[in-house]
């Protein structure tokens, strides 16, 4: 394979050639070579020689690299009746991503500590279809145990502004951020906000009924902006890494630019849910298209997207968010008692990519929001890329290819979607992890570790 390439020598044990290969430099004819489940080498289509295995991607199909998902609520332990690790990661694969990293609310104990990290690895041990990372979180009684979390393989800090919804998982105030924010930036640690605030929120009408608007209107974008300040205010200050999470209103976007152009560190993710709803478009009572912060306009949702393409929103990642169909509560269809959540995990390179290309956004883009965005957020070296010295986690993609979302063939536990129904285009032929094909019946994931 090519001289100074990691893997120099290595001889490949499998090559996948694809007329369309999506590449760091752009989408081109290529052969990739792949031994010991490490990628040696990129080659011209017709230049590799005789391996043990050879694949050939039909002419329909693109090599993507294995997507990244930064944001996965898997729930176990505790909540593994609201999704687990088994089901998620199978969905996670079948979708083209082939590695998550788990958010740190929602299971019982929340990865608060040391010892509920230690129990959330346990849990997921022999049932991963997928490579798995953990966030730690922080709450106002755990605000000293980052550096035990840090050192126990957490990725970074997850913080809420706001009830999270969960009464294990309470929100810290000002100090309480800021103390998280000084002790990150001391780590080098990553923290993740979800940014809305408290006091805006509280002031706005209550959300109750079937009706969306109502529900709208109690997460007002004053809401996420006000936040954001207080986070790009605070990184400025500390001189912390932060992340805002799930961005969904488009108000924010200026001050997220200026706040980079002044030198701070904010990063910012947004979500397919965002990026292809419509608030205009929810129907009275289809609690299924609720989440936190909420859908909003189609114009709000069209300057998202600006954002996204000039790179002030740097990924987009799931928020897979699941519940029990009974939390959803659509026999009353009210919006202000539904829990709030999208499951996406399975469907979220085909929404995006639907909507992408009639945007004019090609898969070299898609791979970068979805791939090696969320990896380099995460401080990911070896995924999210196709090139030398990178795991060979890859997907063989049709573009072309169309379906219709069916949720008895999502793999996540419970099957309530609000994509049930639509056509998408884009369609996962075959995932390999570290160059396996990932069938969904035998777990070959890895327990992956922060600052590893």
């Amino acid at each position: 394979m090519r001289s100074g390439d990691p893997g120099q020598g290595a001889e490949p044990d499998l090559v996948i050639r694809a007329r369309g290969v999506v590449l760091p430099d752009g989408v081109r004819p290529a052969a990739v070579g792949i031994s010991g489940g490490t990628i040696v080498g990129v080659l011209p289509y017709d230049g590799a020689a005789a391996t043990p295995e050879m694949v050939v991607l039909g002419d329909d199909e693109v090599l993507l690299p294995g997507l990244v998902d930064t944001h996965v609520h898997v729930n176990e332990p505790g909540r593994t009746d609201w999704e687990g690790f088994a089901t998620a990661t199978r969905a996670a694969a079948a979708g083209g991503i082939t590695t998550i990293i788990d958010m740190p609310l929602n299971s019982i104990p929340p990865t608060t500590d040391a010892t509920a990290l230690r129990a959330k690895r346990e849990a997921a041990t022999g049932q991963i279809h997928v490579d798995v990372g953990f966030w730690g979180g922080a709450v106002p009684g755990s605000l000293g145990r980052l550096t035990e979390l840090r050192e126990a393989g957490a990725f970074g800090i997850k913080v809420f502004l706001i009830d999270s919804g969960v009464p294990e998982f309470p929100p810290v105030d000002d100090a309480g951020l800021e103390r998280v924010l000084r002790q990150a930036a001391e780590l080098g640690s990553l923290v993740l906000v979800h940014a809305e605030d408290a006091a805006v929120i509280e002031a706005a009408p209550r959300a109750g009924g079937p009706g969306y608007g109502a529900f709208l209107r109690s997460r007002p974008a004053a809401a996420e902006v006000t936040a954001i300040a207080r986070v790009i205010e605070l990184a400025m200050r500390t001189g912390a890494r932060a992340h805002v999470l799930h961005l969904s209103t488009a108000e924010a976007v200026g001050m997220l630019a200026d706040a980079r152009r002044r030198g701070v560190s904010v990063t910012a993710e947004t979500c397919p849910h965002y990026l292809a709803l419509a608030a205009e478009d929810i129907a009275d009572g289809a609690t299924q298209f609720k989440c936190c912060p909420p859908v909003r306009e189609r114009a709000n949702r069209e300057r998202l997207w600006r954002a996204l393409r000039d790179g002030i929103i740097d990924i987009v990642v799931s928020d897979h968010s699941p519940c029990p169909p009974s939390l959803k509560r659509l026999e009353l269809g009210d919006f202000g008692a539904a829990w709030g959540g999208i499951s996406s995990v399975q469907v979220a390179l085909p929404v995006v990519w639907t909507r992408a290309r009639a945007r004019g956004h090609g898969l070299d883009d898609v791979a970068r929001w979805m791939a090696a965005g969320p990896a380099s957020v995460a401080g990911l070296a070896g995924k999210g890329r196709i090139a030398a010295g990178m795991d060979a986690d890859l997907v063989a993609f049709a573009p072309e290819d169309s379906f219709i979302v069916r949720p008895d063939r999502l793999h996540h536990r419970h099957k309530l979607t609000p994509y049930d129904g639509q056509r998408l285009h884009g369609v996962v032929r075959r995932t390999w992890l570290r160059g396996e094909t990932v069938s969904g019946e035998r777990p070959a994931g890895r327990l992956l570790t922060g600052g590893s």
